[in-house]
């Protein structure tokens, strides 16, 4: 593997494998010079100076889904890790604080990082690096949404058990008793929205779809507090609600549809609003 390009290459000497590893893995092997397969390489080229934490990051996650780091594994220490990667502390910290926040990794006493365990919603955890991207693109954002959402909300109408439709249809409503309560609604809101992916019965489809949620979440509470929009957000929760308790699965897809192009407009006039620096 090419070591990555960083202006800063790093604080010391290569201190060697560490001898509390309870077994080897493939950064220790690279560290260690030891031979890996193929397999073990962090599944690209060297990688590029701009968003080299974003990238570090990416590299680790597809170790883990290709099985090369399990759960329990512990990552070499920050220092074995520069030498392997070529780059210097800060971006790495950066990227296994990010990790870290998703719930991928868990540090341990004494600076070592481990492996967690690697459910749906976190092996889809890089949207949420997205969050710190400054060319934070909202078009392909709320696109990306209204492809994921709008199939949820189609298993939804097939597969909700009629207790989740009740639950979603209780959400929809009780959503008219905040009108003048943004940070209320935003809590309701994230509540209605879990309730669809949950009846629509497929994790994965419902991970994505949380991590697009969560995606600009800065810029929506502002937009929660503008005149008129959790108002129009409510009516059409009850519009969603009410196809999925008929059964109606074109109304429902048509009506989310609708409020995701509601949450982007008004999106977009928060974003107007804000100061830029």
């Amino acid at each position: 593997m090419r070591p990555l390009t960083d202006p800063d290459p790093g604080s010391g000497p290569d201190p060697g494998p560490d001898p509390t590893a309870s077994r080897p893995d493939a950064l220790a092997d690279l560290v260690a010079g030891r031979p890996a397969p193929p397999e073990a390489d962090f599944g690209g080229p060297a990688l590029e100076r701009r968003s080299i934490s974003e990238q570090v990051a990416g590299r680790i996650l597809g170790m883990i889904k290709s099985g090369n780091l399990r759960p329990g594994d512990k990552l070499p220490t920050e220092a074995q890790m520069t030498v392997a990667l070529g780059i210097s502390r800060p971006p790495l910290r950066e990227a296994l604080k990010a990790l870290t926040i998703m719930g991928v990794l868990e540090s341990r006493q004494g600076g070592r990082y481990t492996v967690t365990d690697l459910s749906p919603s976190r092996l889809v955890a890089p949207f949420n690096v997205m969050l710190s991207v400054a060319h934070y693109d909202l078009h392909e954002h709320f696109e990306s949404r209204s492809i994921v959402d709008v199939a949820l909300v189609r298993f939804c109408t097939q597969r909700a058990s009629a207790e989740m439709r009740q639950r979603i249809m209780k959400l929809a409503v009780d959503g008219r008793s905040f009108h003048r309560d943004p940070v209320a609604f935003r809590l309701l809101d994230s509540e209605f929205h879990q309730a669809l992916n949950t009846g629509a019965r497929n994790g994965m489809l419902s991970a994505m779809a949380q991590g697009l949620y969560d995606v600009g979440l800065d810029v929506r509470r502002v937009a929660s507090a503008m005149a008129g929009v959790i108002e129009t957000s409510v009516r059409q929760h009850v519009e969603v609600a009410e196809a999925i308790v008929a059964r109606d699965e074109d109304a429902a897809a048509a009506a989310i549809w609708r409020h995701l192009a509601h949450v982007r407009d008004s999106t977009i006039q928060s974003m107007a609003q804000m100061p830029h620096p």
